[in-house]
């Protein structure tokens, strides 16, 4: 048994694939199915059923596999004991982010981290909440920065910052009328979400149900998985909307005079840095968490007079 081999199980099972597999570890088909077959010959058992397509493992091949992350995870381990030694970050880190936080975060602090940190490869992908739960199950990513409580036993929560929400209201909505708003203010009517998947709708709509009654959706549905765009909907097409305090930043002052914040205690999302219990890459993540807070104002860094909104 090799750790090359416990590599190429892990691949076959992550990617539900052989060629798929092969690809992803740098090496030809034949070679990786050759590997897995001699594995699979010196356990005296079969770890996938290749009759099925995609390719799943089979019930004792479950629990090898299980194993097999956990070794290899203890093995990648001995990498980092020599890299703490070593004065200069290095090496790469996965990031999975929110399409809700990524484009508010991510310009303030990318140039600073590569400036600070050259021998850090730094590669993000832009998931929803559930995808990035599942890479972080299987070792995909290093981490992932996403609102939180997840109430995920297995994946440890690292909280950053506590970000509010605020109502963004065209001209001829009643909150337009308020200099502050509750909750309870809010019409479901005329209120522009993200789509299912996303945990800020989610987080959106646990605001709105305090509002005892309430129609529902209306006058139109629309799907989308941006804040920007929900921003100009508003803006062309009237009702409101619920942003995220940071979304603010580049708006101009016609477009803040649409905003309104709410009364204390003000609803706010918790986001985290969510990482494996047993994580590597331990001095990279405190570097990126360091480099996030830095840029932060004050008053995202305490819950201080926040009400945390569950996803």
């Amino acid at each position: 048994m090799t750790i090359t081999q416990l590599e190429y199980i892990v691949a076959v099972d992550t990617y539900r694939s052989f060629v798929t597999a092969a690809e992803k570890c740098f090496v030809t088909q034949p070679t990786l199915s050759m590997q897995v077959q001699k594995l699979e010959d010196n356990l005296g058992v079969k770890l996938f059923d290749r009759s099925k397509q995609p390719v799943t493992p089979t019930e004792i091949g479950t629990e090898v596999i299980a194993q097999a992350r956990v070794l290899l995870g203890e093995s990648e381990k001995i990498k980092e004991i020599i890299s703490d030694r070593q004065k200069d970050l290095a090496g790469e880190l996965k990031v999975g982010i929110i399409p809700t936080v990524s484009p508010y975060i991510l310009p303030k602090i990318i140039g600073s981290f590569i400036e600070k940190y050259p021998q850090v490869k730094l590669v993000v992908w832009e998931q929803t909440t559930e995808q990035i739960i599942q890479q972080l199950k299987l070792g995909m990513i290093d981490c992932g920065i996403m609102s939180t409580p997840l109430h995920e036993p297995n994946l440890t929560e690292i909280p950053v910052f506590y970000e509010n929400f605020v109502a963004y209201v065209s001209k001829n909505s009643k909150l337009s009328k308020k200099k502050a708003i509750q909750p309870e203010d809010i019409d479901m009517e005329e209120i522009w979400v993200l789509n299912e998947g996303h945990c800020m709708r989610e987080q959106v709509l646990n605001i709105c149900q305090r509002r005892k009654s309430t129609k529902g959706f209306l006058h139109f549905e629309y799907n989308t998985g941006s804040v920007e765009t929900l921003k100009r909907m508003v803006d062309q097409n009237n009702g409101a909307t619920i942003l995220p305090e940071l979304a603010l930043a580049d708006l101009s002052d016609k477009q803040l005079d649409k905003v309104r914040y709410f009364k204390s205690p003000e609803p706010a999302r918790e986001v985290s840095i969510v990482i494996q219990r047993n994580f590597l890459k331990r001095r990279m993540i405190e570097a990126l968490k360091n480099e996030i807070l830095e840029f932060l104002p004050k008053r995202l860094k305490t819950k201080k007079k926040k009400e945390i909104i569950d996803i």
